[in-house]
């Protein structure tokens, strides 16, 4: 979700002491470097077949000779594979150095096959709609038959990334070690559908959409859509504070704050492509896993590995209350709430001690 919020948390985390509290100059982050892997004839949940299908994805470090170094870090929504800065580098949770990190980016986010860069016929609204367990199966593919990766240290995830680390486990339970899910959940709840319908409709509405085959973008739903999905980003108190001048004091009152969320909310957005992703988040549910009889209990109690589950204390995305229920199903599960008055981006740092927190506590549970 927002980028230029996430941009700034990366430079924050930089600002933290690190893990042991040193002192040292901010390094740069490290760089992914960046890969396509193509598919042919992916059947999806749906039914559709897509001919081809790519994926866009990074790695940093290399795979060691025993092949059991590697950690997933699948994307967010509208994300790239620049999306975990805050947990990666040297004096963070995961050090290059010694691990092998792959990022992927979601089918939807305009880089990865998406509506907006498929052919016809599955151009735009015709693009069908790519579950989380699309998205799981086509990386597992990935994972092995380019990369051979047949074991994961672990899959850490934040908000559509945890609702695939939690597919993971649930899919593929001996794949990984371990999972840590930040700022998300294993099922997307009535009320977080509402919210995600909310946001669709504010698009649909600009006449310009056209039902998907518009000819030029629909800038007016588009930005509708950004201050529905802005109402909900951050905390009630968040507001109340003002702590967006600490997100960017340039902005000094908050009519320009409203300015600048409505017009770059999301860089460059394709309407299609949003509500894809938007479509593969409400959709999202552990319990429809062939075997798990709809049952989201089941799916839970089905995981294996231990999992590190940190839910925004103030999130409004992944209500904390949702995570507290899913929590008591899962059999080997440490509940570890964020402390933070930012809202959903506190899962991916957005403030310092955010970044502080999570590097803390997801280096501990990995080390075990």
């Amino acid at each position: 979700m927002i980028p230029h919020i996430f941009a700034r948390a990366l430079s924050l985390a930089l600002l933290c002491t690190g893990i042991a509290g040193a002192q040292s100059a901010p390094a740069k982050d490290p760089e992914p470097t960046s890969h396509d892997f193509l598919l042919h004839n992916v059947h999806t949940e749906s039914g559709t077949v897509l001919p081809e299908a790519h994926i866009l994805y990074g790695t940093y470090g290399h795979l060691n000779a025993a092949g059991d170094n590697a950690v997933l870090l699948p994307s967010h929504y509208m994300a790239e594979q620049h999306g975990y800065g805050f947990l990666i580098g040297p004096g963070k949770a995961l050090d290059p150095g010694k691990l092998f990190l792959i990022t992927t980016e979601l089918f939807g986010n305009g880089r990865s096959s998406s509506p907006s860069n498929t052919p016809e016929p599955l151009h735009g609204p015709r693009f069908p709609v790519m579950t989380i367990r699309d998205n799981v199966t086509a990386v597992h593919q990935l994972l092995t038959d380019e990369l051979h990766v047949k074991h994961l240290q672990a899959v850490i995830g934040f908000s559509m990334g945890a609702q695939q680390a939690f597919q993971w486990a649930v899919s593929y339970p001996e794949f990984m070690d371990r999972i840590v899910a930040t700022s998300g959940t294993a099922k997307t709840y009535g009320h977080g559908i509402v919210r995600l319908e909310s946001e669709i409709a504010a698009i649909a509405a600009d006449q310009t959409f056209n039902g998907g085959d518009y000819t030029t973008q629909p800038k007016k739903g588009i930005e509708a859509f950004s201050l529905v999905w802005t109402a909900w980003l951050f905390s009630q108190e968040w507001w109340r504070r003002e702590l967006w001048r600490e997100d960017d004091p340039k902005l000094t009152t908050l009519g320009e704050v409203i300015a600048s969320y409505r017009d770059n909310f999301i860089p460059n957005p394709d309407a299609n492509n949003l509500i894809l992703q938007m479509r593969t988040w409400e959709s999202n549910d552990v319990g429809h896993t062939p075997g798990q009889h709809d049952n989201v209990e089941a799916a839970l109690r089905s995981i294996r590995v231990p999992v590190l589950y940190m839910p925004s204390a103030t999130d409004l995305y992944f209500p904390v209350e949702d995570a507290r229920y899913e929590a008591q199903f899962i059999p080997h599960c440490t509940l570890l709430p964020i402390p933070s008055l930012w809202g959903h981006p506190a899962g991916a740092g957005a403030s310092p001690a955010d970044g502080l927190f999570l590097n803390q506590h997801i280096a501990a549970f990995l080390a075990h």
